[in-house]
């Protein structure tokens, strides 16, 4: 018989482990490559030159401003109420027309007093008896022929006797309901015919020319605050309006709850555009001029951890640098630099910069959101954003 031996067994292992390292060089060579080319790409995107971004720019100015302050405050009227009826009654006539301006003492509603008359008409005539009679015993007093208190009893009932009709008088009076100063009415809350008790509204009543504005101040401007102070204020009903006038009260006391004192403006108001209750923008002059560096508010990029400005730059090109075709680039570049500053008060579309920029520094005013530090721009003023210390709404 043959003999079997074992020699094919040490060759099986062998194909395996060359076929094993054969797929490891295989496959570690495609890695490998494609490893290369993705180094290759990156480095070829990160070396790209960038295109440059057009923006436009704006050098920071050095400006001198009054030290102002600013507020929020409720327009409110100089009279205000809700005319009510001092006696009660039926609603006999209505003489207004809701939303109309009145004069002081205007006739607003009448009530029935046709039974109050009636009562006067009797008080009159016992008042008259009672004249008739304190006259005739004056006279006998005078010849002696009554006593004092006689003649006193009949004079004070005679007085009393027209006080009740003055009395009659006045309950009538108070069934008419007048305006108690002159304003513009509101809408009418009773109705012909209604009865009415004393006390109920019949209708709003303001007085619109001139008008309060009334706002809060911390208590550290008790001392930088006082009456006459110019102030001006707008409301949001009419954009583009500003209304003058001046401090007319400040209250002594603070609030010991929120530290604050209230302050009382009057504006002039001829034409009524400002109404009671309105929410009022207030802003005043302190009177004390600084120098301030300004720039546009929309050159700068309000964060929460921060506000900044991409601030211009001009360098020198290097050997070498190429535009994205790959021609080559010559003579100075502009490039920007993102800084943080530190922002203050604003006046229309300016913004004071009290830290982080100096005067002459050009900033970006427009295309922020599509730079990034080092970015090269190109400077195109031919469109410039607002820069309006006190901007106007234009009609068009």
């Amino acid at each position: 018989m043959p003999v079997t031996t074992n020699a094919s067994k040490p060759n099986a292992a062998m194909r395996w482990t060359l076929m094993l390292v054969g797929v490891i060089v295989v496959f570690g060579g495609v890695f490998l490559i494609k490893a290369i080319f993705a180094k290759g790409t990156n480095d070829f995107f990160d070396h790209m030159a960038q295109p440059a971004v057009t923006i436009s720019a704006t050098a920071a100015k050095q400006d001198r401003w009054s030290s102002t302050d600013a507020a929020v405050g409720t327009v409110a009227a100089i009279n205000g109420i809700d005319v009510t009826a001092e006696s009660g009654g039926v609603v006999r006539s209505i003489e207004f027309k809701a939303g109309q301006p009145v004069q002081a003492g205007a006739i607003l509603v009448r009530l029935n007093t046709a039974n109050e008359d009636a009562v006067l008409k009797a008080l009159e005539s016992s008042a008259q008896l009672a004249q008739v009679q304190a006259q005739r015993w004056q006279a006998l007093g005078r010849d002696k022929m009554v006593s004092v208190d006689d003649v006193q009893t009949r004079t004070t009932a005679a007085a009393n006797a027209r006080a009740q009709v003055e009395a009659q008088r006045a309950l009538i009076a108070q069934k008419t309901v007048r305006a108690p100063f002159s304003g513009v009415l509101g809408i009418r809350r009773v109705n012909l015919g209604q009865f009415i008790s004393p006390g109920t509204a019949v209708v709003s009543l303001q007085q619109l020319d001139p008008i309060f504005v009334n706002f809060s101040l911390p208590e550290q401007m008790i001392g930088k605050i006082s009456q006459g102070t110019p102030m001006h204020a707008s409301v949001d009903a009419l954009p583009g309006q500003n209304f003058t006038g001046t401090i007319t009260a400040v209250d002594p006391q603070v609030d010991p709850a929120t530290h604050n004192f209230t302050v009382q403006a009057t504006l002039p108001n001829p034409g009524g555009a400002l109404r009671p209750g309105t929410f009022a923008r207030v802003g005043f002059d302190l009177g004390v001029e600084r120098d301030v560096v300004v720039i546009p508010q929309t050159a700068v990029s309000f964060n929460p951890y921060g506000n900044a400005v991409f601030v211009i730059t001009k360098m020198s090109r290097k050997a070498g640098e190429t535009d994205p075709q790959g021609k080559p680039l010559t003579g100075d570049k502009f490039v920007v630099t993102q800084r943080f500053i530190k922002t203050g008060a604003t006046r229309g579309d300016l913004i004071e910069v009290s830290e982080g920029l100096k005067p002459g520094e050009q900033v970006v005013t427009s295309g922020l959101l599509k730079l990034r530090n080092g970015s090269e721009v190109i400077i195109d003023n031919t469109v410039q954003p607002s820069a309006d210390a006190q901007p106007a709404v234009q009609n068009r």
